[in-house]
């Protein structure tokens, strides 16, 4: 009566303590609870458990009496207990096995070698220096494997020793047994979740707030590529690396003979890896806070180099018409934006990072003096653009006659010898000049850009260019009239050889006569390819179109001697052949046929230079005006061409070795 009349007493106020629900919220991920969508969710949630909370309170408050009631009559205190306390202890006393010597040496063992074992030792890895998270994550893992081996090396041997050597509990039943071992693996199990605990946590404790002097310094840097700032690794990759380090403090999972699971569980438990886990996370992101608002500096201050902003200004720049002062300050703006940017510190340090911005910075200034660049082309394009066309038309003129082109080689080589000298000089003033201006902001502004020093060179060398395209057309002219001149003396040469092949008439030279027929045909076929060029260069310059009818009668002339001088040396061969080669290879039949073919062919040889003979001697009769007529027989036999001889020869040699060789 006296708690029902406290309650109903007390004013109508049931609502949930706000540190009630305070600890519900942090056991909610955060990524569930910061999102502003979330928000509005767990505002509606909280106001249901506010609910469930009151209605349960107030259903219950008025049933107290009741439940007091109810709960009063299962408790009877009237008989005495002592008996069943004695029997309860002396059953207990048969199921404590933690007090076995074997469990004391166990935990002595424990408390000896894994007492001082540390699995993982952060703070000698920060006098390391920097080191990227996959460096410093493969040398962590590499360590917890270590120490593990260590445990099973030291550690698990002597556990083992223990139980082949000690004298272990009979029992008549092997539940009794399994309850022995069974009580072994859990103390083993507590022994190796305590090292774990204790790796874990010192694991986290570096993450404290006091000892950032002992955290390892992760390698981060500020990158530029493809027109694109970049933090790499992020954050988020460092956060992963972490908390995957954390992962690999590995479960040390120990085998042991005869117990009962066969692996002794020594897994920590899902909240305390939860709690290490938001730890460690909510540490890394603090100190990640500073490489990222540095990162976002540079954004914010030089983002619109690289997101179109700068090129839209410098396009509508150039599209504008301004003056020459105005171009040196847009100019002088990206110079300086460039020095400042190089400025910056190549290096930041951070509690548990370097930040290396030398790529980012090399990238920004180069992007801003490309800007530089591009308006410095411009100023100086439009300053000349003027007065450069009209010196364009100018040298654009082609002369008209010798007398002009003499005037332009006067000129050139005057200006060759008095004025590019002095020009390049002013230009290299000038343009020092102008890059001096350009770069110090100090400088007088009247300092200006003399246009005209940078076209006189230009135009001198377009006049050089046009006399030498002049003077070169002039030389290939000549170079064809010499051509001409050369192929004429060539084939005067090449007439006057084949004029000597009617003196051939000795058959011991014949392979002589031949040689030099094919030299003359190889020449005539070189002085055909020469005219087939020449008169190319002929149209080409629209010259007259130069035949060469002579080469042709040349052809005609050698053909005939070429094909007696190789029928002869072909009979030669071939008499060789069967004279002094083997008897039994010979085929009288065939060589009859061969005979006969090479006797029409030097007599048809015989009759065509007899005919070319009798001709020419008409020819000259009628030249002198001698009478025509038959001459006589002597001094036909002393006007006989030696062809005419050397075919006759052949053919009595033919003859004769028909009629002592082949006649029967």
């Amino acid at each position: 009566n006296f708690l029902k009349h406290f309650v109903e007493s007390r004013p109508d106020d049931y609502s949930m303590p706000q540190d009630w629900m305070d600890n519900i919220l942090a056991r909610v991920p955060a990524e569930l609870t910061e999102a502003p969508k979330q928000k509005e969710h767990t505002e509606e949630l909280c106001n249901l458990v506010r609910d469930d909370f009151k209605k349960v309170l107030v259903q219950f408050t008025g049933n107290v009496s009741y439940l007091l009631c109810v709960n009063a009559g299962r408790y009877k205190f009237s008989q005495p207990r002592f008996d069943s306390f004695l029997k309860t202890r002396s059953w207990i006393e048969k199921k404590l096995y933690i007090v076995e010597p074997v469990m004391q040496a166990i935990l002595e063992i424990g408390i000896t070698t894994l007492s001082s074992l540390v699995l993982v030792n952060l703070p000698e890895y920060r006098v390391l220096g920097p080191m990227d998270c996959k460096s410093l994550q493969n040398k962590l893992v590499l360590e917890c494997k270590r120490k593990e081996d260590s445990v099973m090396n030291t550690w698990f041997p002597q556990i083992l020793k223990l139980f082949n050597n000690e004298k272990i509990p009979e029992s008549t039943g092997d539940q009794k047994q399994a309850s022995f071992y069974n009580c072994a693996s859990t103390l083993i199990s507590n022994q190796l979740r305590s090292v774990l605990h204790k790796g874990i946590e010192e694991f986290v404790s570096v993450f404290d707030p006091s000892r950032q002097h002992c955290l390892p310094i992760f390698q981060m840097a500020l990158t530029f590529d493809d027109e694109k700032m970049e933090m790499y690794p992020t954050p988020r990759d460092v956060e992963k690396s972490v908390l995957e380090i954390l992962n690999k403090v590995q479960t040390v999972q120990s085998w042991l003979g005869h117990a009962s699971p066969s692996f002794v569980n020594a897994k920590v438990t899902g909240d305390y890896f939860l709690w290490a886990h938001s730890t460690v996370k909510s540490a890394v992101l603090k100190n990640m806070e500073g490489p990222g608002k540095h990162f976002q500096s540079y954004v914010d201050s030089y983002s619109w180099l690289v997101n179109g902003t700068a090129q839209t200004q410098v396009d509508t720049f150039l599209k504008e018409e301004h003056s020459f002062e105005e171009y040196t300050k847009k100019v002088e703006t990206f110079h300086n934006l460039a020095k400042e940017i190089s400025s910056l510190p190549p290096k930041v340090y951070f509690t548990m990072v370097q930040l290396d911005c030398e790529e980012l910075k090399q990238g920004l200034a180069n992007k801003a003096k490309a800007y530089a660049d591009l308006l410095l082309d411009k100023l100086v394009i439009r300053q000349i653009c003027s007065e450069f066309e009209a010196i364009k038309q100018k040298v654009l003129d082609i002369p008209k006659n010798t007398e002009e082109i003499a005037q332009m080689e006067k000129y050139i080589d005057f200006t060759k010898k008095n004025i590019v000298p002095e020009l390049n000089n002013e230009v290299k003033v000038k343009y020092l000049t102008y890059f001096s201006f350009i770069s110090h902001k100090n400088m007088s502004e009247d300092i200006k850009l003399n246009s005209t020093v940078y076209l006189w060179p230009h135009n001198i060398l377009l006049a050089f260019e046009q006399s030498e395209e002049v003077n070169s057309r002039q030389k290939e002219e000549k170079e064809l009239i010499a051509r001409r001149e050369r192929l004429t003396v060539q084939l005067e040469k090449l007439e006057h050889n084949i004029k000597t092949f009617p003196l051939y008439s000795e058959l011991g030279l014949i392979q002589e006569y031949i040689a030099d027929v094919r030299t003359t045909g190889k020449r005539l076929q070189e002085a055909e390819e020469n005219i087939v060029g020449i008169n190319k260069e002929e149209a080409f310059y629209k010259w007259e179109i130069t035949c060469y009818p002579e080469v042709k009668a040349m052809k005609e002339q050698m053909e005939p001697y070429q094909k007696v001088f190789e029928c002869i040396l072909k009979w030669q061969h071939t008499e060789s052949r069967w004279m002094d080669g083997s008897f039994l290879d010979l085929n009288g039949e065939t060589m009859e046929t061969q005979v006969d073919e090479f006797y029409r062919e030097i007599y048809k040889m015989l009759k065509f230079f007899q005919q070319k003979q009798s001709k020419a001697a008409q020819e000259v009769a009628k030249t002198y005006g001698k009478a025509e007529g038959q001459p006589d027989e002597k001094s036909s036999s002393k006007q006989e061409c030696p062809t005419v001889n050397l075919c006759s020869i052949v053919i009595e040699q033919i003859q004769k070795f028909k009629v002592f060789y082949l006649v029967k």
